[in-house]
């Protein structure tokens, strides 16, 4: 800017006042939350605490849909295994995965897991389908079902279904038993032995 035109400015800007400080606005000021904002940040915060799920949806094996699935932990007795392949156990609680996200089922399968434990369910049972109408993934619920299964500590085996249960769109499930179970099984088991003793 030359002399000239900073003096004529200057001319122009001599009547001009500053904005007082209460009247301006501080873009640099915090807007403050609505409540619904609030709301929002405060649950998305509680279900980070909350979630505890360590199920990975990371990198499957993808199944056939006709596939068999078939899982036993060490120490589980034979019998006891070939028992619940052959369907054999009282089922307990059924889960359906159909029409359910990958994500959907990872929170449905882990809740269903705990829970069942919670109540002493021994034996249940997991629908997760074939997957042939997912032309691009086939078998995609039923591989993560697998691959769950074996990463959750409480199932000691699973096996796929016999037809009347669901086939292989199924997968029995046997769970670890409660302290409290084993305790009465104990307890049974020794009032038997003890009687049988006498």
């Amino acid at each position: 800017m030359s002399d000239e035109e900073w003096k004529l400015f200057r001319q122009e800007m001599t009547d001009v006042l500053p904005i007082a400080k209460s009247e301006r606005s501080d873009s640099r000021e915090k807007k403050l939350a609505t409540p619904g904002e609030k709301a929002r940040r405060q649950a998305a915060v509680t279900v980070a605490k909350k979630d505890t799920n360590t199920l990975s949806t990371d990198f499957v094996t993808m199944l056939d849909p006709l596939d068999v699935l078939s899982f036993r932990r060490e120490g589980l007795q034979h019998g006891v295994f070939r028992k619940l392949k052959q369907g054999r156990y009282e089922i307990d609680a059924r889960l359906d995965l159909h029409r359910m996200t990958v994500q959907q089922a990872r929170r449905e399968v882990y809740a269903f897991v705990r829970d069942s434990c919670q109540y002493d369910l021994r034996t249940v049972l997991i629908l997760h389908g074939k997957g042939r109408r997912n032309l691009e993934n086939p078998a995609l619920l039923k591989s993560y079902a697998a691959k769950w299964l074996q990463e959750l500590e409480e199932v000691i085996a699973y096996h796929s279904a016999q037809k009347r249960d669901g086939g292989v769109g199924a997968v029995y499930v046997m769970l670890k038993k409660s302290e409290r179970l084993k305790r009465e099984n104990r307890e049974r088991h020794g009032l038997r032995a003890n009687r049988e003793d006498k």
